[in-house]
């Protein structure tokens, strides 16, 4: 019979980020967890509170004392597990999420005379949808700007400081997998500083959306209760003051194209450390890179020898998860039928899953970057391997002095052909060049023929 599970810790989750990787998703706890969302709520329906009770045009509500303001604050600021739990006590009964927050912060407005005379403007005029809206919203934010972007940050300052430190050591370049032109091992690493720096600004910069109008966008509600009221202003300013765009146009819910656009942008940065994991794999593979040694760690079950890429591997892995769900997100989340439906609720519970699997990958890559060591004889041997390499820039001399036929004769010199040093010195004694720029090709070698490389590699942008 199979035993049977009942206890939830990393040992026995379902899912790896709270199983396996729960040490490394915990800062995403304050953030994307069940508590983490009902407590966002609660900042809601708390703020949109005290947001009546200061409103000049509602009244039946004066502003709260300081003490009673005070009192509303810490409800939302010191909500503890403890405090979850009744909320999911009161979702049993209610079986319906928002509105357990609702009854929940009733209940601790009991506990304050001048509060608990405001009670019924708690969750006033609101559709869970206001809540919800504005509590996905705060927590993304806060997800983005306190665990993902801070921890992509690191990877992009750990890249630009490799690329720096090997601006100028040579590197076979490979198009096709095939030799080509020699490059710098910075400068391949600074192109990809340079692409992720702009996926970052664009991840930064994208805007985050609320909304508070009711059923089904148009206030109904508000006006019948105070038609006299500027209810659009009022949930302007109110959406402002939480630190979002407000969306003045809705159905009952904010459409989520704003989630899809930053989903879009995440996964668009993913995508360039998958390339960046990959071709760091090749390097290593190519024995470019060697990889620090870790005192205890083992490489295979069998082969004892191994020192294994895990963590770009690992990377690499979450990252294609990560993307499978930020795309379904960005694809499903602006798509509701008529004014609303809930399609879009259990989606959004993935959020904190798109986003760990984000800080699980970005983690890896930060601790693969720092066991990377280059092998630098390696690198000489490749590129002391392929004189061939240098057809190019001696076709492009000859044609500079109207040699005709220039790159058909180094294409029957070299294609498909090894070429070593003095072959290549014999044939460039044969050219119809000037004595001086034979003297310059003749002191050309795979190492020194990489351009402007160095220099691109130490312009690499900071994020």
């Amino acid at each position: 019979m199979t035993e049977r599970v009942k206890d939830l810790s990393p040992l026995t989750a379902v899912s790896p980020l709270d199983g396996r990787y729960a040490d490394k998703t915990a800062a995403l706890r304050s953030y994307a967890s069940e508590w983490a969302l009902i407590r966002y709520r609660l900042r809601v329906e708390s703020a949109w509170l005290r947001c009546l009770a200061a409103e000049p045009a509602v009244p039946d509500l004066a502003p709260f004392s300081a003490d009673a303001a005070a009192s509303l604050e810490r409800i939302a600021s010191d909500f503890g597990e403890a405090d979850a739990r009744r909320v999911k006590e009161i979702e049993r009964t209610t079986n319906h999420d928002v509105k357990a927050v609702e009854y929940f912060l009733r209940e601790r407005l009991a506990g304050t005379p001048e509060l608990a005379a405001a009670a019924e403007y708690v969750h006033f005029a609101c559709t869970s949808e206001d809540v919800n809206n504005l509590a996905y919203a705060l927590m993304l934010r806060d997800v983005r700007d306190q665990v993902l972007l801070p921890e992509l940050d690191g990877v992009i300052l750990g890249l630009r400081a490799l690329a720096e430190r090997f601006a100028e050591q040579p590197m076979l370049a490979r198009t096709h997998g095939q030799p080509a032109s020699p490059t710098t091992l910075g400068k391949e690493l600074a192109v990809f500083v340079g692409r992720l720096v702009r996926q970052r600004r664009q991840i930064a910069g994208s805007e985050i959306l609320g909304k508070l109008n009711g059923a089904v966008g148009n206030y109904n509600a508000h006006l019948a209760a105070f038609p006299d009221v500027d209810w659009e202003g009022v949930a302007r300013r109110f959406v402002e003051g939480l630190g979002l765009r407000w969306n003045p146009c809705t159905t009952q819910i904010e459409p989520h194209d704003w989630i899809a656009e930053l989903s879009d942008a995440l996964a668009r940065a993913n995508r360039v450390l998958i390339d960046f994991a990959r071709d760091v794999w090749g390097y290593v593979s190519l024995g470019y890179f060697r990889q620090r040694v870790v005192e205890g760690e083992v490489g295979s079950s069998t082969m004892p020898h191994k020192v294994n890429p895990i963590d770009f591997e690992n990377a690499e892995g979450n990252l294609g998860v990560a993307n499978a769900l930020l795309q379904h997100l960005a694809e499903k989340l602006p798509i509701s039928r008529w004014q609303r439906d809930l399609t879009d609720s259990t989606v959004l519970r993935n959020l904190g899953g798109a986003a760990g699997h984000c800080l699980v990958a970005y983690q890896s890559l930060r601790r693969g970057l720092g066991k990377l060591e280059v092998d630098r004889a390696r690198l000489a041997e490749d590129l002391d391997a392929s004189w061939e390499v240098l057809a190019e820039a001696v076709q492009t001399v000859l044609r500079r002095h109207r040699v005709p036929h220039a790159y058909e004769q180094l294409k029957e010199l070299t294609r498909g052909k090894g070429l070593g040093r003095e072959e290549l010195l014999r044939f460039i004694g044969e050219l119809p060049l000037p004595d001086a720029e034979k003297k310059r090709l003749r002191a050309l070698t795979p190492s020194a023929y990489t351009g402007n490389a160095a220099a691109q590699a130490r312009r690499s942008p900071t994020p």
